[in-house]
């Protein structure tokens, strides 16, 4: 996935958990109209396969019709079937390996699961297309997690590969995440938790972000 706004750090959305996609397409739609969002990664939460096949045919031609690519995750099937432009991967380095070796550099293909430096080097070595720091649906307090943190500053200073910083529940913690060089900060819980409006959230946090600037050009 590549920064096509390099001067500053990206906004992407991850789908919550427990909506069907009839309660959450218009949640999406309404984020999307709202600003610039990189892309929206579609976490397969307690989903079976068809369910979360019906949840991309839904929801992925939404993100395009908006220029947002829609990431599925692991499902292989789904992500073919519904014309998903990438791939999230966190099941290990096989796993990745063999993603990426299926792309053919056709479409996006990420890497998750990074939860040490160890692991990140590892993973990277497959030229993922981005790394993601963070695990989905644990943004549940206002402020990131200080591994993921840590991580991303790390990784941002030394690796040319763009990361994702997964951050907190809260817009006013945006910052943290920002601050740490990476080339996109994930939300959710910030985005689509129920007391939250998603239009004025997405406008806010890309106000937020014009403030960060990447690495190359601090």
């Amino acid at each position: 996935m590549t920064n096509s706004i390099t001067e500053r750090c990206r906004l992407v959305l991850i789908a919550p958990e427990g909506s069907s996609e009839a309660e959450f397409a218009p949640r999406l739609e309404a984020a999307l109209g709202a600003g610039d969002v990189a892309s929206v990664i579609f976490p397969v939460y307690g989903m079976d396969d068809a369910a979360y096949q019906r949840h991309l045919e839904t929801c992925v031609p939404i993100a395009q019709s908006h220029g947002v690519a829609a990431i599925a995750v692991g499902d292989t099937r789904a992500f073919g079937r519904t014309g998903a432009d990438g791939l999230h991967v966190d099941s290990g380095a096989q796993d990745l390996a063999d993603a990426i070796d299926k792309a053919k550099g056709q479409s996006i293909v990420g890497a998750g699961g990074a939860e040490t430096r160890h692991k990140a080097l590892d993973l990277g070595e497959f030229r993922p297309d981005y790394m993601f720091f963070g695990r989905f649906g644990m943004d549940n307090r206002p402020e990131p997690h200080k591994r993921n943190l840590a991580l991303s500053e790390w990784w941002a200073a030394m690796v040319e590969i763009p990361c994702i910083v997964l951050g907190g529940g809260s817009l006013e913690t945006l910052g943290q995440a920002a601050a740490t060089g990476a080339e996109f900060v994930a939300l959710s819980q910030a985005i689509f938790n129920e007391a939250t409006d998603p239009v004025a959230a997405v406008a806010e946090a890309n106000r937020i972000l014009e403030n960060y600037g990447l690495k190359e050009n601090a």
